[in-house]
């Protein structure tokens, strides 16, 4: 058994050269190249970066930390401006005026980081990047597939947790459960589609991603899965899926987007190793003690 926390990122995608908002963790852009983050006084960030050579800067605000899931509700979200600061004030090239800064950060450590900094205000700004649109069994993404988001956050205190723990399905697979909660309260949603992919602000995945397995050497996305109420519980075999082969690896990570606007987050960890039924009896009443009617011991 093992049980680490980690950490990570935010951002979701919006139109061009107006001023919006999003109701998830938010996706800046895609690819995008030489990501810069300014912060002023006024709970401004702007963020600069390339696209296919292109210079782009986006004004972000209104938004800090995460609500609590609730039923009926949206969650916080920032607003975004495409165009730089003109949507928002009628300014033509507000980021030459924004007088900003990005004070050294001295915050908790943070996977997946391009950048981070600390605000006037004491706060926490970062922008991260990962793969979350990779395809599931290892199989090779298409261009589509293969982007890197660049996601932004701003948070005050600690990070959101993800606690897992690795133990054995049947004796035989490689299997992981835990729980994705911020400032202790689980992070889930209400409603998702038949594949889980979640309909509300509030639903997040976990992403789970396996190293040297039957897929091939190095790291390979494996599976999502969504965060169960109401503690934000989970639980995944590794079996064999179909055609797919069981996807056993020598380290396994789980990254999910961050509630709110908090950071994105991800462990890691090593293979459980030979089954062991002492250790096995543990987890299992410690995945018993989670009540999630969808996470059996066995």
């Amino acid at each position: 058994m093992m049980r680490l926390t980690g950490s990570v990122l935010i951002a979701t995608a919006i139109a061009l050269a107006t001023v919006t908002a999003a109701n998830a963790s938010q996706l800046i852009d895609r690819n995008a190249g030489r990501a810069a983050l300014s912060l002023n006084a006024k709970g401004e960030a702007m963020i600069t970066y390339s696209d296919a050579g292109k210079l782009k800067h986006v004004l972000a605000w209104g938004a800090v930390n995460a609500l609590p899931p609730a039923r009926g509700r949206k969650q916080i979200s920032f607003k975004l401006d495409y165009s730089g600061g003109y949507g928002k004030y009628k300014k033509k090239a507000y980021w030459n005026s924004f007088n900003g800064v990005c004070d050294a950060y001295d915050g908790p450590a943070l996977a997946w980081k391009v950048t981070a900094c600390k605000a006037p205000d004491g706060s926490y700004w970062a922008l991260q990047s990962w793969q979350r649109a990779l395809p599931d069994y290892g199989l090779p993404p298409t261009s589509t597939q293969s982007v890197f988001e660049l996601r932004l956050s701003h948070w005050t205190g600690d990070l959101p947790s993800l606690e897992i723990t690795m133990d054995w399905s049947y004796k035989k697979w490689d299997h992981l459960f835990g729980t994705y909660t911020y400032d202790g309260v689980g992070v889930y949603g209400f409603s998702s589609t038949s594949a889980g992919n979640p309909l509300d602000s509030f639903g997040r995945n976990v992403y789970v991603d396996v190293f040297d397995s039957a897929y091939g050497g190095g790291w390979k996305r494996d599976n999502s899965f969504l965060t169960h109420q109401s503690k934000g519980s989970f639980c995944y075999g590794f079996f064999a899926h179909g055609s797919h082969p069981a996807g056993n690896g020598t380290k396994y990570r789980a990254t999910a987007e961050g509630p709110g606007v908090a950071p994105d987050v991800m462990w890691e960890g090593d293979e459980p190793g030979d089954y062991d039924k002492d250790v096995d009896v543990t987890a299992n009443a410690a995945i018993k003690a989670l009540g999630d009617p969808t996470c059996k011991p066995n």
